[in-house]
């Protein structure tokens, strides 16, 4: 909750150095780092201690000295900026500092044939990205402007994990030899990783490593184990936080907590033999996105936690895990009011946030001095 600050007109907290807020666990406060983004998506850190910020609307931002700076990165990909499409994640490659390479994720049109997501492969120069080359492509095309996904993590083998969704088709995510739907594995120069589930399967694609996957918006790496986490959306209830295994399928639409958005009933399982169940699941939806596990020092009494944000729902959500199993769960930030596109652990020990608006912010949450 919101201990101190002044309300706008609009009745909505603004918060600043000295407000507080309060969790079971510990105070905290958020500090302001950059506003005025057009619906940021998704934040990387460059080893100078410099931000990188994706703007949907298609700009990909630097923040420097604590300062956003107003030229745009030059040199983005050509894409197309519809619907819930857009400029989508950033990650660096594992050997950044040595190569300067990077990885974006976003939607992508072609006349007459439809959108999709696209992921490319780039090297930052300054305030520019040369050597632009696109590294997968999700086929086929789809008709929709909807569930393009695109979060995107690395695990201990350098191995990209590119998350698409079912475009608004459910049923193409129970097809192995579509891209929707799922989460694929890929080298870094966009080739199937080996040891894929389908590589020697004639029904299923290469890259793909696991189906069944709505619409995936938060993706991490688990500190200790190294495996990919995930959550995605649901319908009207059932979104969903998974551990992402090779092979797996997750049930959407055979299985699923939540109805159509018209009422209709999808499934009328939440589980089924051969469907790997959730570990944690939200009846109604918070609308997930952004994922992070807090691996600071800077907050002793939440190492370890798994820190979620929501759109609909507006809130930060931290989960407390043990041995797979959710013990704890508590909502922050209620009072703030903003939809939390993308969480982040920072190098500097605190979590980072970015709220999805036509004026986002980013946020550091940090320890109540």
């Amino acid at each position: 909750m919101l201990a101190l600050g002044a309300l706008t007109l609009s009745g909505v907290a603004q918060p600043a150095i000295g407000h507080t807020f309060t969790s079971d666990k510990t105070d905290f406060q958020l500090i302001t780092v950059a506003e005025g983004l057009e619906h940021p998506w998704s934040l990387a850190f460059l080893p100078n201690g410099s931000q990188l910020v994706t703007e949907r609307e298609g700009r990909l931002r630097l923040i420097e000295d604590g300062e956003l700076q107003k030229p745009p990165i030059k040199g983005l990909p050509e894409l197309v900026v519809s619907g819930q499409g857009g400029l989508l994640d950033i990650i660096l490659h594992p050997d950044f500092e040595t190569n300067r390479t990077l990885f974006l994720s976003y939607a992508h049109e072609v006349s007459g044939e439809g959108m999709t997501t696209r992921v490319a492969r780039a090297a930052l120069d300054g305030h520019t990205l040369s050597d632009v080359e696109v590294i997968f492509e999700a086929m086929p095309r789809g008709n929709t402007s909807r569930h393009f996904a695109g979060r995107m993590a690395f695990d201990r083998d350098g191995n990209l994990y590119v998350a698409v969704g079912d475009r608004g088709e459910m049923d193409r995510a129970q097809d192995t030899g579509d891209d929707a739907g799922g989460v694929h594995r890929l080298t870094t120069n966009g080739d199937p990783a080996p040891g894929n589930p389908f590589i020697d399967d004639s029904t299923g694609n290469d890259t793909v490593y696991t189906y069944g996957n709505r619409n995936i918006q938060g993706m991490t790496t688990h500190p200790a184990t190294g495996e990919i986490w995930s959550h995605e959306h649901g319908p009207g209830g059932g979104d969903e936080i998974n551990i992402i295994r090779a092979g797996n399928n997750y049930g959407w639409p055979k299985v699923t907590y939540g109805i159509d958005y018209s009422g209709a009933i999808i499934s009328d399982k939440t589980t089924m033999e051969g469907i790997t169940d959730p570990l944690h699941y939200w009846d109604p939806s918070i609308a997930p996105s952004g994922m992070a596990f807090y691996t600071g020092d800077r907050f002793p009494e939440w190492k370890g936690d798994l820190f979620v944000g929501a759109l609909k729902m507006r809130k930060l959500v931290r989960l407390s895990i043990e041995n797979e199993t959710v013990k704890e769960e508590e909502d922050l930030l209620e009072d703030l009011g903003e939809r939390i596109r993308d969480v982040r652990m920072g190098p500097d020990g605190v979590l980072w946030l970015l709220t999805d608006s036509a004026n986002g912010r980013v946020y550091r949450l940090v320890p109540l001095e």
